[in-house]
């Protein structure tokens, strides 16, 4: 991985990492398998579930219904049964009373022991009748382990009942529910009894008419074991979604981490091992974001790699070009002491200003072709007008011109609309004036460089023709390669450094256009080249 590798660096100043004496870090969650990504993502992934699961097995809200529903069973269940103890044991007249005997022969009939406790009060809040010492019911407890061999024997259990202050707060909750009950209220919630359990109780007042004879209490303990069940129930559900997220983890480590990794060392390849390109052709044929990035990635590094060979290619033409004025030169500096002839001494002087001249220009124009990709990403395109730019170029040349060199002239288009491109000023003045002296050079003395422009069609079209001897349909593409100078018998040497075209090219290229070459031809003469400039054009 990249992050692996990062570390294996040596100690780099200006701001650069440094190596850490102690070694890598362990990861956190180094027993995951994977990647740092697919454990990270397998921890989340299970932490969630985990926080999913502890919140099922809390169940409060489920644990709310629970006892709400067992409150209206309870509630519904009492109040038939306190109506039935009000018609079985009430007695005297006027005033009504309950029996203590038909009482709780009704409570043992309607009591249901195995499900609830139900205890019966009197009108001043004393016990009158409970289900279960009625049902004669035993408390069963296991009883505790034995003592080690040679201890004081078996220990014996507790009371059935715990006679400490949980007891004695049980009695109190269970007096204060009667006493409420007692005055005519529906008592409901829960409580804990004398073994500190919690219940589900209700206290039914049992009232013939506006007499209140008495209280019917209701217990259920069994809400815990309904919560228990309802847990063992979601046990399964618990174990299925542990395994489905398990697994789904484990798919995103295979689908994502794992090919990120490869993606992160295919890059340290390319740093470390002097590879040219990323290629993982399994990765770029994925329909997904990872193939999107592979292929975005592959691009990148081929298009790196294409510009390193076009700079190795560049530099060694450089070496080449410049090597032979040097040659010139020195071959010339070594031979001027050896003439004496003032004419021979004259002429070697001229060519040692022609190839200072000729270096001092290949120098420029390297320098420009060097620096053009930066001009040209660092300058945002605006609206330029050719039709002035153009006229201010040509209006240039003809105030500078001198008898009997060649001339420059503008055809300017017809219709008063103007021609709108959309480009850097610079860098298109800088194509015309290179495609201008280039017709120069090739044309006769007092012959015409004519520059046109036409527009139509969502295009601009510019022409730069010129009079000479026009380009072999074999270089009509080759012109414009970098270095290339083939001159016409009885040009002068030197006079171009062969980048001209190349640097135009390059510019109309990145403005979104074309450049291309052709030669004027009459009666099937060739009479000159021309240079065809194609640029969209934008409406105003």
């Amino acid at each position: 991985m990249a992050s692996a590798t990062a570390t294996a660096k040596p100690k780099r100043g200006g701001g650069g990492r440094e190596e850490d004496p102690r070694g890598p870090r362990p990861s956190r969650f180094r027993w995951l398998p994977g990647s740092r990504l697919g454990r990270l993502i397998i921890a989340l992934n299970v932490l969630g579930l985990a926080i999913l699961i502890a919140g099922a097995l809390v169940l409060n809200e489920l644990r709310q219904g629970l006892v709400n529903a067992r409150i209206d069973s309870l509630t519904t269940q009492g109040e038939l049964m306190a109506a039935i103890i009000d018609q079985a044991a009430t007695v005297g007249e006027p005033t009504p009373a309950m029996d203590p005997s038909n009482a709780s022969l009704a409570l043992q009939m309607l009591a249901n022991p195995k499900a609830q406790r139900a205890r019966l009060f009197d009108a001043q809040g004393q016990p009158i009748a409970d289900s279960d010492v009625v049902a004669d019911r035993v408390e069963q407890r296991a009883l505790p382990p034995a003592r080690p061999r040679g201890g004081q024997g078996l220990s014996l259990p507790r009371r059935v009942r715990p006679q400490g202050a949980v007891a004695e707060e049980a009695r109190a909750a269970l007096r204060r529910e009667v006493g409420k009950a007692l005055l005519g209220q529906h008592v409901a919630g829960l409580r804990r009894d004398e073994d500190g359990r919690r219940v589900v109780s209700v206290s039914i007042p049992i009232q013939n008419v506006q007499q209140i004879l008495g209280v019917l209490t209701l217990e259920a303990n069994d809400v815990d074991q309904i919560i228990a069940r309802e847990r063992e129930a979601l046990i399964p559900f618990i174990l299925i979604a542990m395994a489905v997220s398990l697994s789904s983890s484990l798919l995103l480590t295979r689908l994502i981490a794992q090919p990120v990794r490869r993606l992160a060392r295919a890059a340290d390849r390319v740093r470390l091992a002097g590879a040219r390109a990323i290629s993982l052709p399994d990765l770029a044929k994925r329909d997904d974001e990872l193939g999107d990035l592979t292929r975005s990635l592959e691009d990148m590094t081929q298009a790196l790699s294409e510009r390193m060979d076009a700079i190795e290619s560049f530099a060694a033409d450089v070496a080449h070009e410049i090597k032979n004025p040097l040659t010139s030169l020195r071959s010339a500096v070594e031979t001027l002491d050896l003439i004496t002839e003032p004419a021979a001494r004259e002429r070697l002087l001229r060519i040692l200003k022609n190839d200072v001249q000729r270096l001092d220009r290949l120098v420029t124009d390297i320098s420009n072709a060097s620096r053009l990709d930066a001009e040209l990403s660092r300058d945002n395109p605006k609206p330029v007008d050719l039709e002035k730019l153009i006229g201010d170029i040509v209006g240039l040349y003809q105030a500078t011109a001198k008898p009997g060199e060649v001339s420059v002239r503008f055809v300017r288009p017809t219709g008063p609309e103007s021609v709108i491109v959309l480009g850097r000023e610079g860098s298109l003045g800088q194509v015309f004036r290179n495609l201008i002296d280039n017709a120069r050079s090739f044309s006769p003395p007092g012959g015409v460089v004519e520059v046109a422009v036409q527009h139509g069609a969502g295009r601009v079209l510019a022409t730069v023709s010129d009079s000479g001897p026009g380009i072999p349909e074999e270089n009509l593409e080759t012109v414009f390669e970098r270095f290339y100078t083939s001159r016409p018998k009885g040009a002068a040497f030197g006079g171009n450094s062969g980048l001209g075209l190349s640097i135009a090219r390059q510019i109309v290229e990145a403005h979104g256009g074309a450049l291309k070459a052709q030669n004027r031809v009459v009666d099937g003469q060739v009479i000159g080249a021309v240079f065809l400039l194609i640029l969209p054009e934008v409406k105003t």
